[in-house]
């Protein structure tokens, strides 16, 4: 991993201490904060490349934290927290949260997340796909899903997992197909983060359009993309 800047903003000293540990022995420049207010002032002066954020914050809630980051600028957020309701993680991914990891977690299995979220933002492309008669428009050099012209606003990862679909309509991927080629990493258990993450972009389409029925569930299996790719 190249010399990266990863935010730390979490009041648990231990738990500081753990996961800077294993960000530093990958070369990575770590700045830890208890304050989320004092993070907030930090992420404009010192741009960093990924944020690893805390729910439970003495100060300001981490959603609320999440919130006011992305509305000044897009970097990828991973929220550890002991919330594992499934509604829970849905408002958290809504306010633009990359992925989330619960707590008690694997320090390695974390930092593995870290990896692929910033071995996904560095790739871009420039290919745009356009479905439907341009109904639907996926521009990956700006991670943007334009749905009858009007932007669908996903979060990084809600496109790339979008995307991965896209780019094989009819294919059936299962969850952990999702998993390894949208957010870049293996998972040996059930993750609920995808479906999660499903549930938000099938919201975002159907608040633009109830006839946008682009993702479909295949019962016992995964997911598909149904879209009639424009040539």
């Amino acid at each position: 991993m190249l010399k990266q800047k990863i935010f730390i903003i979490e009041d648990d000293k231990k738990i500081a201490n753990i996961v800077s540990s294993y960000l530093k022995h990958e070369g990575v420049e770590v700045f830890h904060f208890i304050n989320g207010k004092e993070a907030l002032d930090a992420v404009i002066e010192l741009n960093p490349d990924l944020i690893i954020l805390d729910l439970m914050l003495p100060d300001i809630s981490g959603e609320e934290l999440c919130q006011d980051i992305k509305e000044m600028v897009d970097i990828p957020i991973i929220m550890l927290t002991a919330k594992s309701s499934e509604e829970e993680k849905l408002a958290g991914f809504a306010l633009g949260a990359d992925d989330y990891v619960t707590k008690p977690f694997s320090p390695r299995e974390l930092i593995y997340r870290v990896k692929a979220i910033l071995k996904r933002v560095r790739k871009s492309s420039s290919e745009k796909l356009s479905f439907n008669n341009g109904e639907l428009i996926l521009d990956s050099s700006k991670y943007e899903a334009l749905l009858n012209g009007k932007n669908l606003n996903l979060t990084p990862t809600e496109f790339k997992i979008l995307l991965v679909l896209a780019e094989k309509p009819e294919k059936v991927f299962s969850r952990y197909d999702i998993i390894e080629q949208a957010l870049g990493y293996q998972f040996d258990g059930y993750d609920r983060n995808v479906d999660a993450h499903i549930k938000n972009i099938r919201a975002k389409m159907s608040k633009l359009s109830e006839d946008a029925k682009y993702i479909v569930t295949v019962y016992g299996v995964g997911y598909k993309f149904v879209g009639v790719r424009d040539k």
